[in-house]
């Protein structure tokens, strides 16, 4: 084994379990086979992240993409094909749970040495690089988890170039290598570790024995732009600018005279993905804003004007009230909350299209970490975490194609395009809420009388956190009616009523998220206001469950 977190490691720096994700060769994929347009032929600049299983993957392409770079992570059986849909410049192979000498441990494709571009290995792939190119690696006398300090060798290399001499980094392995590949020499060493960084003499061939990507190396960042940009040559293209007008070229490609519905439910996601498509093919473009009921108070009187008034797109609004609220009846298990939500805003989409005419695309607000938690369960890299209505919730069948712009990125990358839109700040920096809206957040049967309840909790939740200042300091914060009635008094009379919870967190991309430290005057004024202002409610409890192992949301 080589990767070994320990819980400290886990609460703080990973991501979820190991999930296979999209591309976008995929969607051109997922095109050809259905007879669509294919994309516009624009290649961005990118790095490829080869996944063997490691937790720290997806930051490790937080990193990368911070540095405005593209990048994509392939699973490590993936065939060549990026290299046809994208100009890769570089490749990175993560860590992994193996050992190489294993039998049946993963090793590196051959077309990642065949491809002529600089190669990164971190941990696990350091072994790979090492073990697939003619050395030895064998397990460590003495393991290496957690802080550590790695020496410089002296000579000047690209990758620590900048460094101090004296590395704090955060280890995690059991194995080490004992023979270089041949052509390759030391560049860095620990006192556990002999070598702990190699690189080849042609200065294109790398391996790191810690972790970069997680906030525990403090000058990680800086050697994964170090090879970003001194080792792969990048040029920093991945920008909002730059998305924003190859997105709208695609759009344009794909639709090409076609007509458009966007399901629309006034966050951030949905918003954004209105204003690039609304900017590629304007009034083919009709959004629908479906009120399922389950939404927060004004919601949907708000929806309404944003996007008549400030963005002049065409709006048809459906009360579906009845129809969601009929189909929840009786569902009290999350997942089949969530998927018997986006089935029926499926039926209400296709409606519409239908009095439309001659609609075949469906446009969605979904991003990456909404694709990466919905993966299925049945692939051996992947364990679903819940299914988003969006993504694994909609049915197998459809009548109309999807567009989802946005399917392949980070939350903080979907508000900076929306800046780029010119949207205004209020619709870019809104906290997310999750499409299945309220019906998350009530734990068992969703009834017209919960969804009252919860709506006068999280009313004042969101009032308080705004009065002090705190709304755009936290991800989310929001309540949640649990299904226990507890004792109380008031009035001298006893009470038995809902135990309502608080939620807040901070996060850059929903992969991670740590609960916040509210003050404590501003969580006794919401306890003091929801048990006074809302009679059925006479409890209110604080989660402090970080993620992992919590997800934000309850269900």
């Amino acid at each position: 084994m080589t990767e070994h977190p320990t819980d400290e490691t886990s609460r703080r720096v990973s991501t979820s379990d190991d999930i296979e994700v999209g591309t976008y060769l995929e969607i051109a994929q997922a095109d050809r086979a259905t007879g669509a347009n294919p994309p516009v032929d624009i290649r961005w600049k990118t790095i490829v992240i080869v996944d063997f299983g490691s937790q720290y993957s997806r930051l490790i392409a937080r990193r990368v993409r911070e540095s405005n770079t593209y990048c994509e992570i392939i699973p490590h059986d993936a065939g060549n094909e990026i290299l046809h849909e994208q100009d890769v410049i570089g490749v990175i192979l993560s860590g992994g749970p193996n050992s190489v000498y294993e039998e049946g441990a993963p090793m590196a494709p051959a077309w990642v040495f065949d491809a002529g571009v600089p190669v990164l290995g971190i941990c696990y792939g350091m072994q790979l690089i090492a073990h697939q190119l003619g050395g030895k690696v064998e397990p460590g006398t003495e393991h290496e988890y957690g802080h550590a300090v790695i020496h410089k060798d002296g000579r000047d290399n690209i990758l620590f170039e900048g460094l101090d001499n004296e590395i704090p980094v955060w280890m995690s392995h059991g194995d080490r290598i004992e023979e270089l590949p041949p052509g390759f020499r030391s560049l860095a060493y620990s006192e556990n570790s002999p070598i702990a960084a190699m690189g080849n003499e042609q200065g294109t061939y790398f391996g790191i024995q810690f972790h970069p990507e997680v906030a525990h190396t403090p000058q990680g960042a800086e050697i994964l732009r170090n090879f970003v940009f001194g080792v792969c040559e990048g040029t920093g293209d991945w920008t909002p600018e730059n998305f924003v007008s190859d997105a709208i070229d695609r759009i344009k490609q794909r639709v090409g005279g076609g007509k458009v519905i966007c399901a629309l439910s006034g966050g951030v996601d949905s918003t954004v993905v209105a204003a690039l498509i609304h900017r590629a093919i304007g009034d083919r473009l009709t959004c629908i804003f479906v009120d399922n009921g389950l939404m927060r108070r004004g919601e949907a009187d708000r929806v309404q004007n944003v996007f008549v008034s400030q963005l002049g797109v065409n709006l048809i609004f459906v009360d579906g009230t009845e129809r969601f609220l009929s189909a929840l009846k009786g569902v009290i298990d999350p997942e089949i909350k969530r998927k018997a939500i986006g089935e029926e805003f499926i039926k209400v989409f296709e409606e519409v299209a239908n009095d439309i005419g001659q609609v075949d695309y469906l446009a969605q607000g979904t991003v990456y970490p909404d694709v990466i938690e919905s993966a299925g369960a049945d692939s051996s890299a992947s364990h679903k975490i819940k299914t988003h209505h969006n993504v694994g919730g909609l049915p197998e069948r459809m009548n109309l194609k999807l567009i989802e712009p946005l399917r392949y990125m980070f939350k903080d990358e979907v508000r900076k395009a929306g800046a780029e839109l010119g949207l205004t700040p209020q619709s870019v920096n809104r906290q997310p809420f999750p499409g299945p809206g309220l019906a998350i957040r009530i734990m068992g049967e969703v009834t017209y009388e919960k969804l009252e309840i919860l709506r006068a909790v999280d009313w004042i939740v969101i009032d308080e956190v705004k009065a002090d200042g705190l709304y755009d300091r936290l991800w989310q914060s929001f309540a949640v009616l649990t299904n226990t009635r507890t004792v109380g008094v008031m009035g001298d009379q006893r009470t038995y009523q809902y135990v309502v919870a608080i939620r807040a967190v901070t996060s850059e991309d929903a992969m991670t998220a740590d609960w916040a430290r509210l003050p404590y005057d501003t969580l006794a004024r919401m306890s003091n206001r929801i048990v006074n202002e809302v009679p059925e409610v006479n409890r209110v409890v604080l989660d402090i469950t970080s993620k992992p192992p919590g997800t934000i949301e309850w269900e």
